[in-house]
């Protein structure tokens, strides 16, 4: 028997006591002027082991010898208190959709009226992207964290100098975030899990808090820290089922990869709620705008029996975020809030409804406005469209948005990487879908390094192997990286008329490192591919390769 929530999990004392007078809100967008409060906060930071910008260690993730060390993440929590113990938490790993999957539910929640504490990562524009608290869904206030860290800080360094400075960003942020939830009195947090599972830093939460854990998908990312393998990354994302507690498993996933999981919920005796259960139904009915931005017409059916019995009817849900992959994610969220509700959870059909129509993500199949086009100089003729896809099933997920939104018309793409990605997989997904008329390669930060980036002119080696392995002929073009963005002249490239033979795809490096003359230069070698079709048929221009790309346009809009 599953046991049912809300329990009581509040707790006073110490660092956990929140006043009122102490209490601040959260703002809806990252603002410039609040970032200037946390100088010595972020400085603090960055003295901290940083795996996102050097790279996660061989075997990190993985529960054996070579894997982080929870320990020290629970020595630091017992000095703040044991925060995480004081709330129930819901638990999402996964190695695609985890971080759409946690903005759906927490929205459904918020709209049931519960006070919501959610933690994922990475970020795009400031760290407090990576916190939310309370009834509002934007980032945490400067002065919030900055008031956190001080009253936590000398705590953090006892921690720091016990562990001969081995503790890293993520687990201190980590810890952080659950302070804060502690402070703040959530109703329920939704937690992302960084890599893996079972030796993330957010493994740290117990059976008796937990109230649902989520494994959204398995793929082929981080391979060698999680054991170098999909079944050992199973197996490193099974590590998050807790005994008794139930767990929700998005997927489509292969047979012997949804057994990894259901074995080990089978030992820790957990009820498995699968989103592809044969007795749910989902269909995207069509696309639709609102004020020219696209959305999805959803219907969404669930109807399962046996030991949690599960059922909504939903139709014509309008999902902001595109895709058949997040139609997917926002079924997973809806049946761990159902879950949630056969636990004790007072969570209503409208709720369920409105949280994912108001959910809403950075670079997510993110298509830009024309005031954002018009302020990096571009006059609205093209489609700007920014999404962080960065593996082999991300890309395909985006090509399959891009047939589905923009059918018709030329298509640049503008392609950014981190150096530890499966690049040829993620170029043969992109160049199998719509065919792109232009490919620029670039380079961009990875957490503020450059460290981790793959250089553009491997990249665009890879996609010429790449197109000419699908047969796509190629024309290159702006060869050297550091060059200003590419201008040349295409006319001779164009295929002769009546030959029906398309012309070559233009692929070449741009400017290093990426900025928004790149966007300018595709939308010009867009024009001439177009045979210079004017405002109506302006094409769309693509930025994907990594959420740090995406972080580059949306830097480049606030600026």
């Amino acid at each position: 028997m599953v046991a049912r929530f809300p329990v009581s999990l509040r707790w006073s004392g110490g660092l956990l006591r929140a006043s009122s007078s102490r209490r601040r809100g959260v703002s809806a967008m990252a603002r410039g002027g609040e970032e200037a409060q946390l100088g010595g906060f972020l400085e603090y930071m960055d003295m901290l082991r940083n795996y996102e910008r050097s790279g996660v260690p061989r075997g990190a993730g993985t529960d054996s010898d070579d894997g982080f060390d929870l320990g020290r993440m629970r020595r630091l929590l017992r000095r703040l208190g044991d925060p995480h113990t004081h709330y129930p938490s819901v638990h999402i790993a996964g190695t695609k959709g985890k971080g759409s999957t946690a903005a759906f539910l927490s929205n459904i929640m918020r709209e049931q009226g519960y006070r919501v504490g959610c933690y994922s990562s990475p970020h795009l524009l400031t760290i407090r992207e990576r916190i939310s608290v309370g009834q509002h869904g934007g980032p945490v206030s400067a002065a919030s964290l900055r008031d956190l860290f001080d009253l936590a800080k000398e705590s953090i360094d006892e921690s720091i100098e016990s562990e001969n400075g081995s503790l890293t960003h993520f687990e201190v942020f980590t810890a952080l975030s659950f302070l804060l939830f502690s402070r703040e009195n959530v109703d329920v947090a939704i937690v992302e899990a960084g890599l893996g599972g079972a030796r993330d830093a957010t493994n740290v939460i117990r059976n008796s808090e937990l109230a649902a854990a989520v494994i959204t998908t398995v793929g082929k990312e981080h391979l060698a820290a999680l054991g170098g393998s999909l079944q050992s990354i199973a197996v490193a994302k099974s590590g998050i089922i807790k005994e008794g507690r139930p767990v929700v498993i998005g997927g489509p996933f292969s047979t012997d990869i949804e057994q990894i999981i259901r074995d080990r919920a089978f030992l820790t005796q957990s009820p498995v709620i699968s989103a592809c259960d044969t007795g749910i139904r989902s269909i995207t009915r069509g696309i639709g705008r609102d004020y020219a931005k696209p959305y999805q017409s959803c219907d969404i059916f669930v109807k399962i029996s046996g030991d949690m019995p599960l059922y909504v009817e939903l139709h014509d849900v309008k999902l902001q975020l595109l895709g058949d992959h997040q139609r997917q994610n926002a079924v997973t969220a809806c049946c761990t809030a159902l879950c949630l509700r056969e636990l004790g959870w007072n969570v209503s059909d409208a709720s369920i409804r409105a949280g994912l129509e108001k959910t809403q993500l950075p670079g997510r199949s993110q298509f830009l406005t024309q005031d954002e086009a018009s302020v990096l100089g571009l006059d609205g003729a093209s489609a700007i469209l920014i999404d962080g896809a960065h593996t082999e099933a991300s890309a395909k997920a985006l090509s399959d948005v891009i047939k589905t939104v923009e059918p018709e018309g030329p298509v640049a793409l503008i392609v950014g990487m981190a150096s530890d990605k499966e690049h040829l997989a993620f170029a043969a997904q992109l160049l199998s879908g719509r065919r792109p008329d232009v490919v620029l390669l670039t380079e961009t930060g990875i957490a503020g390094g450059t460290a981790r980036s793959m250089p553009a002119s491997s990249l665009r080696d890879i996609w010429t192997g790449a197109a000419l392995g699908q047969g796509i002929e190629c024309a290159g073009i702006g060869a050297n990286p550091g060059d200003e963005a590419p201008t040349v002249n295409i006319d001779h490239l164009a295929p002769a008329a009546g030959t029906g033979k398309p012309a070559p795809m233009l692929i070449g490096c741009g400017a290093a490192p990426f900025s928004r003359d790149l966007i300018k230069a595709a939308s010009r070698l867009l024009r001439r591919a177009d045979g210079g079709g004017g405002a109506a048929r302006g094409g769309l221009i693509c930025v994907t390769g990594s959420m740090h790309m995406v972080a580059a346009v949306l830097q480049q809009l606030e600026q």
